[in-house]
């Protein structure tokens, strides 16, 4: 069953959603070469509950570790370990929150050191298609209207979105309805409401869309071995419109990227002092 938020709802998400989004904030300057996954994850441990939250992941599903860690070929739900990033590696990271009864939870894929150019046009393809499908999560358009736009604009590039896995309602549970796939049709699905609260996260390959499970029952990885994107925002629709309830800008400041992507999808309605 859909469950629409109040504006109030969705100011909660949103702080679990920022706490998320300052976790990966303060991981970007940590991921580099020589340094492993599992140190990532006890840093966002201390992160998340240090500033009054609790980790989503751990535990559920009986998933063990606060963060999803999926260097390079590895798709999503990658385990934290104790292997040594390399450089030119990419690594996903994934993280949830919960907070004040709701859940938030953020994506990115990080490059590791310097990577090639291709690689670099790979991520900028993936992340803009993240985009693309936040600006058609609007009252009356559908699912598929989503799905269809990430689908093109990553096919038109040469790359495949991951059918396996698809986006997701939030709020109170971390996996609510409606399902949000990475492709499809316009017009079909389900029509979009005001209140709506979902997470968008393409997962794209630059070869094969096909998947294999690992036998930890977690990781999963491509087919042909070729690298995986992974973004992920929070977004509702307040006043038929997209409006982001994650954010990149912490990544970004560690980084000393300039961006102004994000500048579309704000609403005052939602607007949290001293985040």
């Amino acid at each position: 069953m859909i469950q629409l938020k109040t504006i109030e709802e969705i100011i909660l998400i949103k702080k679990s959603a920022f706490l998320a989004s300052k976790t990966l904030g303060m991981l970007a300057k940590e991921v580099k070469p020589g340094i492993n996954t599992l140190y990532l994850d006890k840093l966002a441990q201390n992160f998340i509950c240090d500033h009054g939250g609790k980790p989503a992941f751990l535990g559920l599903y009986n998933f063990p570790n606060t963060l999803c860690v999926s260097p390079n070929h590895q798709v999503v739900h990658g385990i934290p370990d104790q292997r040594p990033l390399c450089e030119g590696d990419i690594l996903s990271i994934d993280c949830g929150v919960y907070m004040n009864g709701f859940y938030g939870e953020h994506a990115y894929t990080f490059e590791v050191g310097k990577v090639s150019r291709k690689t670099k046009e790979f991520l900028d393809c993936s992340k803009k298609s993240l985009y693309i499908g936040i600006s058609n999560c609007k009252y009356g358009n559908s699912i598929g209207d989503i799905g269809y736009s990430i689908q093109s604009f990553i096919e038109k590039n040469g790359f495949n979105v991951v059918k396996d896995f698809v986006g997701h309602g939030i709020g109170k549970n971390m996996h609510e309805d409606p399902k949000i796939p990475n492709f499809g049709k316009r017009g079909k699905g389900l029509k979009l409401k005001e209140g709506l609260v979902l997470s968008i996260e393409p997962m794209v390959n630059i070869g094969s869309s096909e998947i294999v499970f690992q036998k930890d029952g977690w990781t999963v990885t491509t087919l042909d071995n070729k690298i995986s994107s992974h973004y992920e925002h929070n977004v509702a629709i307040v006043d038929g419109l997209p409006c982001l309830l994650s954010t990149f800008r912490y990544i970004y400041k560690e980084l000393n990227i300039k961006s102004l992507e994000e500048d579309l999808f704000q609403n005052q309605k939602i607007h949290i002092d001293n985040l």
